[in-house]
């Protein structure tokens, strides 16, 4: 199954934390939070505004993002875990 978002949303993919600490403490599943970084996988056209014009979103597939801890929606396609949220819940792009 392939996901195409609508309108101004997003398809993000979680990228996991470390485990381990600096000092080599290794955290638990279950002590550890939800990572709040992900990479893009599809993005929507754009948000129309009031005259009809779609304005373009300003991230694109590949960048790695921040994003709130309970942003976005849930969903599972095949097998994978994924967030579809819209754009103005992403916080920043990662530049590498």
């Amino acid at each position: 199954m392939k996901l195409r978002p609508l309108h101004d949303r997003v398809i993000v993919k979680r990228i996991e934390s470390e485990t381990k600490t600096a000092s080599g403490i290794v955290i638990p599943d279950n002590a550890a939070e939800k990572p709040d970084q992900g990479e893009i996988l599809a993005v929507g056209p754009g948000k129309a505004n009031d005259k009809g014009d779609v304005k373009p979103l300003g991230v694109k597939v590949g960048d790695r993002v921040l994003f709130g801890k309970y942003s976005g929606q849930t969903v599972k396609v095949d097998g994978d875990e994924l967030l579809v949220m819209k754009e103005e819940d992403l916080f920043a792009v990662v530049e590498k």
